[in-house]
């Protein structure tokens, strides 16, 4: 009796051993990400996805591009989200080289809340810059009212609505506006995180697109995605060719289609000679020398295969063909 005791309990220890590997080698194939709020939407319905398909979570945390650029660097995720490369400062602290991997495209939406004003004001370049400089302060401005005649527009002052974390989303808003605005360049610049001169920040896209739901006469700048599901108005851009493009999938994927792709895959489309000027990539960057290197790939290629057929349902472009066999062959190289 005794020995058949030991036996079970000799049985129990290796069954409960073996489970106990088993379930740390499920948990060592989990990925984790963070960063870019820009592809959160899509991020969200990958990660479900993959779930299913493979049993490994992707557990992605939307802390903002310039956060999760932080995250991977100091080795805490497996791979960061950002609608901006990584800048030399970032790339001198990272742990080793890393890689760039255009994910989606997108749109930088200018979303405002003006009472009895829809989605279709019209802004050029100069105008936007000058409003969220503070040198246009009220929605009838002339130079608001000629770019949109007959539209009724109130004497009320411009509330500025921007991002308070480190951004994509602000680094693409930002370097348009440097771009087509010699003053907005010489006192603001671009980047992740700028000083800027007024308004009232908001934490990820989430939270501008709340302050701008809740905020009369305000404007912001949202990902297309956070426009759509909020149901806020957006504005059509001049190109700078007189010609006032709306954020889509489709206009952000003409801009991208008209900018050379460098070898690195790191360049920012704004103000492209085609399609809507305020576009961006959104990547996902990963250090060549991973910790879950098998995995890791394993996810990556799901994204540039099937997950580009949920692009276009929640308002993104997908990656070119031409782009993605090269991100492949950069995939296949993380060790």
């Amino acid at each position: 009796m005794t020995h058949t005791f030991h036996r079970t309990l000799t049985a129990l220890a290796i069954a409960a051993s073996a489970f106990a590997s088993i379930a740390s080698s499920v948990h060592a194939q989990d990925l984790t990400g963070a960063g870019s709020t820009f592809i959160n939407p899509i991020m969200t319905k990958w990660a479900y996805d993959y779930k299913n398909e493979s049993g490994t979570s992707v557990n992605y945390q939307s802390v903002g591009s310039g956060a999760g650029i932080n995250n991977l660097i100091d080795g805490t995720i497996d791979f960061a989200g950002s609608d901006a490369p990584m800048n030399a400062d970032e790339r001198g602290r990272a742990k080793g080289a890393v890689i760039h991997l255009p994910a989606v495209i997108g749109a930088v939406a200018v979303a405002y809340n003006v009472n009895g004003i829809g989605t279709g004001l019209g802004f050029g370049g100069s105008e936007l810059a000058d409003i969220f400089l503070g040198k246009i302060k009220y929605w009838d401005d002339p130079r608001i009212v000629a770019r949109n005649p007959g539209k009724s527009l109130p004497h009320e002052m411009i509330t500025i609505v921007h991002r308070s974390d480190g951004s994509g989303t602000t680094a693409i808003f930002t370097d348009y506006l440097a771009k087509v605005s010699a003053d907005w360049k010489s006192q603001i610049g671009a980047g992740k995180t700028v000083n800027w001169p007024g308004g009232i920040g908001g934490k990820g896209s989430a939270g501008v697109a709340g302050v701008l739901k809740e905020k009369a006469n305000s404007i912001g700048y949202v990902e297309f995605a956070y426009a759509q599901e909020n149901k806020l108005s957006y504005a059509a851009i001049d190109n700078g060719n007189g010609k006032y493009t709306y954020p889509s999938a489709e206009t952000a994927m003409e801009a991208a289609n008209a900018t050379d792709m460098p070898a690195d895959m790191c360049t920012m489309i704004t103000n492209a000679p085609k399609g809507y000027p305020i576009s961006g990539f959104s990547w996902l960057i990963v250090y060549q020398k991973s910790q879950k290197p098998a995995e890791l790939k394993k996810f990556l290629k799901y994204v540039l295969t099937k997950g580009q057929k949920d692009t276009a349902p929640l308002w993104y472009a997908a990656v070119p063909d031409a782009v993605i066999h090269r991100e492949m062959t950069m995939i296949d190289a993380i060790q």
